[in-house]
């Protein structure tokens, strides 16, 4: 009952996947030299998808 949905618009969906996409292409051709960085950058993906536009590097 305590649940809370938020609106995401159709915008901010498309400029997530977008960077999704730039950040599959940029780490396959530059690989990750430290993969516990990779989980950093899914969470900072992550914060952006939810509305905290901070830091994505």
């Amino acid at each position: 009952m305590g649940q809370v949905i938020q609106f995401v618009s159709k915008s901010e969906r498309e400029r997530v996947r977008l960077i999704q996409e730039a950040r599959a292409i940029y780490d396959s051709i530059f690989p990750p030299a430290d993969p516990s960085g990779e989980q950093q950058d899914k969470a900072a993906i992550g914060r952006a998808a939810n509305g905290d536009v901070g830091n994505l590097s």
